[in-house]
């Protein structure tokens, strides 16, 4: 049995959640590795919506270990609601059931503040993040003056550590002609925090390191998609992690043998939320009805996605950065009664055709959609859970998909329900 890496191959909002949840029934233990609660996960379960931002996937399902990973920025607080949250829908949440990193960096509010004001600051320079904070956080990770979560086992070691964070953080201030923080408000901030988190941290390296010796089957569960890569994105208009599959055994503290599937998620079509380059996307009548029928508002923010045609050259790009093994393919229903189907196969820059996507931020801008017209289907994909309750030219758009990307088909999501899903090949049986 191999542990399974679920990541977004597109910018995010592909569908991972649903695919994480269907897979975490194989497995004994689910991992997010990187992000924070800036990414969002919808689950439909049994006509019940479950909304995630921290939490993995799999805490919906009894009988599994939840991990936060050390590759993870948490807002202790926003953990603490949503565990609430999560726990007044009926769903089962305990230190036994849910480890959280004791190494894992803390956002904090003076994170979110400088967030929200560099946002606002310039029309020129704004990424669209979701100012909670995420970015600022992982730039102390690397900066070395983070507060991490074990420290507030420790409360009378933590005012040195703000003082230091404050060294960094004031000078901002005084640039954007704010008041400067003090320690004490700091200190109270987290302070309240630490009871309300403590009791489910662990050295969560040495826990999955246990798990695995044991002959557990790990899912790690990505955030956000692969086009949002800090390296491999579209740059400076990405989120501020590694979003990529190789991160999930730095964002875990196992190693890379401990990966063993690379399983991407993609939509049959494509969207992205925020700023930045977007070759395939519509802004007409066919744009809408995508995102109308798509329901496409991201989960955290409510902000409306922007829509557009498959793009196979960017999701052939991150299947080899990523190393996926297979493809999610989520929402085919959505284009149920298209009469016809673009799919874009290469890209032309200044005159020349390109098959992939540049790393330059001015040639991302300037690149033209090369598209193909597939003939699209009259009847219904919703709900399909058989190849054969597909009308025929959806299943041959299936695979030209397939073809075109040089990457497997191993499951196609048909709704947000978690038994609406068809299973071409088990990741976990891989």
């Amino acid at each position: 049995m191999a542990n399974v890496v679920v990541v977004g191959a597109q910018w995010g909002d592909e569908g991972k959640g649903k695919i994480v949840d269907w897979l975490s029934e194989k497995a004994d233990v689910v991992v997010r590795f990187q992000g924070g609660h800036n990414a969002g996960h919808t689950l439909v379960i049994d006509g019940v919506t479950y909304k995630l931002s921290l939490l993995p996937s799999g805490v919906v399902r009894k009988g599994k270990l939840s991990v936060i990973g050390n590759g993870v920025v948490v807002d202790p607080h926003a953990l603490a609601d949503e565990i609430g949250r999560l726990t007044g829908q009926g769903v089962e949440l305990t230190p036994e059931n849910l480890k959280v990193a004791d190494n894992a960096t803390l956002i904090l509010s003076v994170h979110r503040e400088l967030d929200a004001l560099r946002e606002g600051s310039n029309e020129g320079t704004r990424i669209g993040t979701t100012k909670r904070g995420i970015g600022p956080a992982y730039e102390d990770k690397v900066g070395r003056r983070a507060i991490r979560l074990r420290d507030l086992a420790n409360l009378p070691t933590l005012r040195p550590k703000i003082e230091r964070l404050l060294s960094h953080h004031n000078a901002l201030r005084r640039g954007f002609n704010l008041p400067e923080l003090t320690v004490d408000s700091i200190y109270e901030e987290l302070a309240s925090a630490a009871p309300k988190v403590l009791p489910y941290i662990a050295a969560t390296w040495e826990l999955l390191d246990e798990r695995a010796r044991a002959g557990d089957r790990i899912l790690f569960e990505g955030a956000q998609g692969a086009l949002l890569d800090v390296d491999h994105g579209t740059y400076p208009f990405v989120t501020s992690s590694n979003t990529t599959a190789g991160q999930a055994a730095t964002g875990s503290g196992l190693g890379p043998r401990s990966i063993g599937y690379v399983l991407g998620i993609a939509k049959a079509y494509t969207t992205r939320v925020g700023e930045g380059p977007f070759p395939t996307e519509l802004t007409d009548e066919v744009g809408r009805r995508l995102g109308e029928r798509g329901h496409e508002f991201g989960t955290v923010t409510g902000r409306p996605r922007r829509c557009g045609w498959f793009d196979a050259v960017a999701l052939r790009q991150t299947a080899r950065i990523s190393g996926i093994d297979g493809i999610a393919l989520t929402k085919l229903d959505v284009l149920d009664g298209l009469d016809e189907i673009k799919v874009c196969v290469g890209y032309e820059l200044d005159g020349q055709e390109i098959h992939r996507l540049p790393a330059s931020q001015g040639s991302q801008a300037r690149v033209k959609p090369v598209y193909e017209t597939i003939e699209g289907w009259s009847g219904t994909t919703a709900g399909a859970r058989s190849w054969a309750d597909l009308p025929a030219q959806a299943i041959k758009y299936v695979r030209r998909v397939e073809e075109l990307i040089g990457c497997p088909i191993t499951l196609v999501s048909t709704s947000p329900e978690r038994a609406d899903t068809i299973l071409v090949a088990d990741p976990f049986e891989d």
